[in-house]
């Protein structure tokens, strides 16, 4: 079965596009992200026709177990943004939890949080978004670029400069002492 034969292709998408999508449907209980899953995995197969091997298993099972594979990466990525949110959030918090802290050293950790949020807002929106899901997120650029669907190259320069901008605000030693 020669896949890159468009009415093939065809025929296979026909076949398989319900199972592709029943599998990201179930992980993300998304419509839209597991259409975009069902756009990804039939695009890759596509491209590379050479990577299904048809002596290793079917081909209902290899496309849906991309489609797994790839509605986890999108699972965990949200689950990544989630954890980003809640640690800006967490940030904002005035006084949470310090409990051997002076009311002094709570209103001064309170002001420069206020200062890092408000330093944040008047970022451009994706470098903002950058900025918070590699510094509060934890998320590596790798992981920022897939989740804006932007070039690796991209992603570095957004962190790179929403992190240059606040630095030139505030100081290195400021935004560490903030966060």
């Amino acid at each position: 079965m020669d896949i890159s034969d468009p009415t093939i292709y065809s025929a296979i998408y026909e076949q398989h596009r319900r199972g592709v999508f029943a599998a990201a449907h179930r992980i993300l209980g998304n419509e839209a992200q597991a259409d975009d899953v069902v756009q990804d995995v039939f695009t890759k197969v596509w491209r590379k026709p050479a990577s299904f091997d048809s002596k290793r298993g079917e081909l209902g099972s290899y496309l849906r177990l991309m489609a797994r594979s790839r509605a986890l990466d999108l699972w965990r990525e949200g689950q990544a943004a989630g954890r980003a949110s809640d640690r800006l959030k967490s940030a904002v918090v005035v006084g949470a939890s310090q409990g051997g802290e002076r009311p002094d050293q709570i209103f001064e950790r309170s002001e420069a949080t206020d200062t890092v949020v408000e330093a944040l807002r008047t970022l451009p929106e994706n470098q903002r978004e950058a900025v918070v899901l590699a510094y509060w997120g934890g998320l590596t650029a790798e992981e920022v670029a897939r989740r804006a669907a932007v070039p690796l190259g991209t992603a570095k320069s957004r962190i790179r400069l929403g992190l240059s901008k606040l630095r030139d605000e505030f100081g290195e030693s400021y935004l560490a002492h903030a966060a």
